[in-house]
């Protein structure tokens, strides 16, 4: 293996601004670990206490998701890897970004999903949110009442942006951004 550059991987780090950065399988206690760093470094930064806690709850929202996807698909490790950073735009706002592999299929309908609610208003953000409070939840779903991107949309100072690009095995490496 090659050396890896690692001044030339800061100086790109420092230039767009990542704070944090990880990349591979993500465990429950990992989660955690990333999560405390993470709340210590907006502490470092002097973040309010309301940027820090939409920051934290987007990166919960977002890596347990990934986790309980992968666990829903029975992947291992390797294939469970997830990407996720943590940076600042030139304008001081927090961008909490992550990816993951996902089957074509099921990462289509997520952009679907994301560009319906980039197009909604806060308004119309708050009633679907209600919206989906009222709808009885499947038990036999296993994943969550469907609050969350709902929910990340309507903390978020911009649209969420996601993309899914095809991998060569047919499935797909599903991203999304969350501006807070």
């Amino acid at each position: 293996m090659d050396q890896i550059d690692l001044f030339t991987l800061q100086q790109t780090y420092n230039q767009q601004r990542i704070m944090l950065c990880f990349n591979g399988p993500l465990t429950r206690s990992l989660i955690e670990e990333i999560g405390n760093a993470l709340r210590n470094y907006m502490e470092r930064e002097h973040a309010t206490p309301s940027s820090a806690m939409d920051v934290f709850g987007a990166y919960i929202e977002l890596t347990q998701n990934i986790r309980h996807y992968a666990a829903s698909k029975g992947w291992h490790d390797s294939e469970a890897s997830a990407t996720v950073v943590i940076a600042r735009d030139a304008e001081g706002r927090y961008l909490v970004s992550a990816g993951n592999v996902v089957s074509a299929e099921d990462g289509q309908a997520l952009v679907e999903r994301i560009g319906a609610l980039a197009a909604l208003d806060k308004t119309q953000l708050k009633a679907r949110y209600k919206e989906q409070l009222r709808k009885p939840r499947d038990p036999d779903s296993g994943s969550g009442a469907g609050l969350g991107l709902i929910d990340l949309a309507r903390k978020a100072t911009a649209p969420l942006i996601c993309s899914l690009k095809t991998l060569d095995d047919g499935r797909g490496f599903f991203s999304l951004r969350v501006v807070m």
